[in-house]
């Protein structure tokens, strides 16, 4: 990925880039902030399972990041140090997230209702093709959330985000190994449960409703009554 415009015009290391942010250069800030967001957010995303949740750990994320960048001394990559970063982030909120459950119990289906809802609504307005795409989308997603906690920030970064196995080990500060292992078994995992899905979706194919039953029946005795009648 090509830095953006702000960061493009010299070309710098990720310490001249920490300096700057470190002596509140808010442009550079910015651009960093561009180039890493989604990213970041689907890391956090990831451990949260949460969209608005991994959108506010992205932010207080970056304003830890932003705080501390004065302590970067380039031991690692600028985006793995921010990776490390929101990660954490995250993690403190779902430990949070867990402790708050224990006192209020959260009531079952609403979460899920109200996302049903919401695709249900988008799939209502777009064309046919595109709602299909978005259902396919969702539930790829779900899928991806549905693996355990110990493979789904592992996948994602590497499948989505297409990280190195050192890459990830550092971020999650994780052996490589296993990276290598958590990823494998979530691969496996994520194709086995969409091919479940798969399978029950080819029942529902080309489905075949009493509506359509009745009309095509109702069609040809119209016909064929029809016929009878032009019959001398």
């Amino acid at each position: 990925m090509t830095l953006p415009a702000a960061m493009a015009s010299t070309p710098q290391t990720d310490a001249e880039i920490a300096q700057r942010v470190a002596a509140g250069d808010t442009a550079v800030f910015t651009a960093l902030m561009r180039k890493h967001n989604r990213a970041l957010f689907r890391t956090a995303r990831s451990i949260l399972r949460d969209d608005a949740d991994a959108e506010d750990a992205l932010q207080d994320g970056y304003l830890a990041a932003y705080r501390a960048m004065h302590t970067f001394r380039g031991d690692a990559r600028l985006s793995t140090w921010l990776v490390r970063i929101v990660a954490n982030e995250a993690l403190a909120r779902l430990r949070k997230r867990v402790r708050l459950a224990e006192v209020i119990p959260i009531e079952p289906g609403s979460h899920d209702g109200a996302a049903a809802e919401r695709v249900a609504a988008d799939a209502a307005a777009e064309p046919e093709r595109a709602a299909v795409s978005t259902q396919t989308l969702r539930l790829i997603e779900a899928r991806i959330d549905d693996l355990p906690d110990a493979f789904r920030t592992v996948f994602v970064l590497r499948a989505l985000e297409e990280m190195s196995v050192e890459e990830v080990a550092a971020s999650l500060a994780i052996p490589e190994a296993t990276v290598r292992t958590r990823f494998f078994r979530a691969r496996a995992m994520l194709r086995e449960s969409l091919a479940r899905e798969l399978d029950l979706a080819m029942d529902d194919a080309f489905a075949f409703d009493g509506e359509r039953c009745d009309r095509i029946v109702a069609g040809v005795l119209e016909r064929l009554a029809q016929t009878k009648g032009e019959t001398p």
